[in-house]
């Protein structure tokens, strides 16, 4: 793709631009090269109106984030599955000049924050709506699918001020708040949990959820061009027929299948095959492979607000299987991750408190604190310190406090699926293989948007808790407790008792 096309994606916070660009490296005009022969993605940063940085720090903040996911990200996730990309100096007019041809393109809730056009860094990473690794030669047709799975367990802390927060999900209960803020029209059926649960009966009706309310956490991508998903906040393609037109090359190549109802339904559930199978694939090892953060017994296996979870009340099942997730998959990873919530945001509050009360009284310790960095391997090493006894120290709250930056880093990730079909013979001992009833594709699986989430962030994420929590509980769970109450009463087993007379 020319340096003329499109922008790929707008992501929150920043530009991902996709172009194969002759650019001047910091380290050699070799690897200038290099990148001109392939198909990349610049991100550049933003910031608000009038409040630019220099150029000094803006290189600063580009080197946290690659060195983030170099020596943190990497660890948890694997190497295969973090590409951490690398900074590059372009030359300012062609800056200026990208800048100006995009704006149009960027949707207007993005349109706060200007793109960086002084300094000239940025950041080139791989397309990740191609395979990885991505070879030059490749001309196949790609498909991609962009996942954002959020958080895929229930809190089990014991500093949980709420009942219902042990029984019901963060991302069910957010949707009824954003439903009714007018962010999106209709609540999703999809719940995290019934993703994360590696049962493939719940992990095909959690994506069959995505693909009919795919709101922000579903995307898929066809040879690079977004062909269904939200663009933003309110553009939407999400089509069935239209999607199973595009698709239906991909898992019916030989055009033995008519169009119509049936031909929607079975390429929708070939897709949810193959999405559930490379959700599962475990290609890569990690250090931190092994590191459980909770046994999984401790927390609830199901949330009472899925809609799975309903429909088997309904038939009057009560047992729901949970056949755990393989340890080597991306998901299993990104569950250890979110995991280093141990003492859910209630939890976790009073000691970023303890911490700020710190730094209110010595300023200066903050970078020894390395709550801005550098994220290097010292950084990694406090995050593996599990222990949840309290001895009163900064130490052990700004431990805590970093664990919970990474947690909230992972709920918030995206995986990106990328497929390409291939003959049995084509196929490549380099790359794994998933097969559907008429095909067969070589994929590799990738995670994304790894920032670590801001520090200052903590009292927003506290705050917005409680209003999630409070309006679930006066707008939701009154209405539904009668009704879920009655079901339960209708399916519970009962004892005749014949007393002699």
């Amino acid at each position: 793709m020319q340096s003329g096309s499109v922008p790929s994606m707008e992501c929150k916070g920043r530009w991902r631009w996709v172009a194969g660009l002759n650019v001047e490296r910091r380290e050699s005009r070799k690897a200038a090269i290099k990148t001109f022969l392939r198909c990349v993605v610049l991100r550049f940063l933003k910031s608000p109106p009038n409040q630019n940085k220099t150029p000094e720090e803006i290189l600063h903040h580009l080197q946290n984030i690659v060195d983030f996911g170099k020596h943190v990200m990497k660890q948890f996730f694997g190497e295969n599955y973090v590409h951490h990309g690398e900074i590059i100096q372009l030359p300012l007019d062609f800056v200026r000049q990208l800048c100006l041809k995009i704006q149009p393109e960027r949707p207007e809730c993005r349109c706060d924050k200007d793109m960086d056009t002084l300094s000239g860094y940025a950041m080139c990473l791989p397309n990740l709506t191609r395979l990885q690794p991505f070879r030059f030669a490749e001309h196949r047709p790609i498909l991609c699918i962009e996942i954002k799975p959020k958080c895929g367990f229930i809190p089990f802390s014991s500093h949980v001020s709420q009942e219902i927060k042990h029984k019901v999900c963060r991302y069910c209960m957010h949707q009824h708040l954003k439903v009714a803020n007018g962010k999106w029209k209709r609540p999703s059926k999809y719940c995290p949990l019934d993703l994360f649960s590696g049962n493939k009966q719940r992990m095909h009706f959690a994506l069959k959820s995505l693909l009919q309310e795919a709101q922000n956490n579903l995307k898929i991508f066809k040879n690079g061009e977004l062909i269904y998903g939200c663009k933003d906040d309110q553009d939407c393609v999400c089509d069935w027929n239209e999607l199973a037109r595009h698709l239906k090359p991909f898992f019916f190549p030989c055009n033995g299948l008519a169009s119509g109802p049936q031909c929607t339904r079975s390429v929708v559930k070939e897709l949810i095959h193959v999405i559930t199978m490379a959700l599962l694939s475990s290609t890569d090892s990690c250090r931190a492979g092994h590191m459980k953060t909770v046994p999984v017994s401790q927390g609830r296996s199901y949330c009472e607000a899925s809609a799975f979870n309903k429909e088997l009340v309904r038939n009057g099942k009560h047992k729901l299987e949970s056949s755990g997730l393989p340890r080597g998959c991306l998901l299993y990873k990104t569950l250890q991750a979110q995991m280093l919530d141990m003492l859910d945001i209630e939890g976790l509050y009073p000691l970023y408190s303890r911490v700020e009360q710190y730094l209110e009284e010595f300023p200066e310790e903050r970078s020894t604190l390395q709550i801005d960095g550098p994220y290097n391997e010292a950084f990694y090493e406090k995050l593996l310190d599990l222990s949840l006894e309290d001895d009163g120290t900064v130490a052990f709250a700004l431990t805590k406090v970093q664990q919970y930056r990474i947690a909230m880093t992972a709920k918030d990730c995206s995986i990106m699926i990328a497929l390409s079909p291939c003959l049995q013979d084509e196929c490549s001992e380099q790359r794994p293989v998933v097969l559907t009833s008429k095909s067969r594709f070589t994929f590799s699986v990738s995670v994304l948007d790894l920032d670590l989430k801001p520090y200052e962030s903590i009292p927003h994420q506290y705050k917005l808790d409680g209003e999630i929590v409070n309006y679930y509980l006066k707008n939701v769970q009154a209405k539904e407790d009668p009704v879920m109450s009655n079901l339960f009463k209708e399916n519970e087993d009962c004892t005749l008792v014949l007393h002699k007379v």
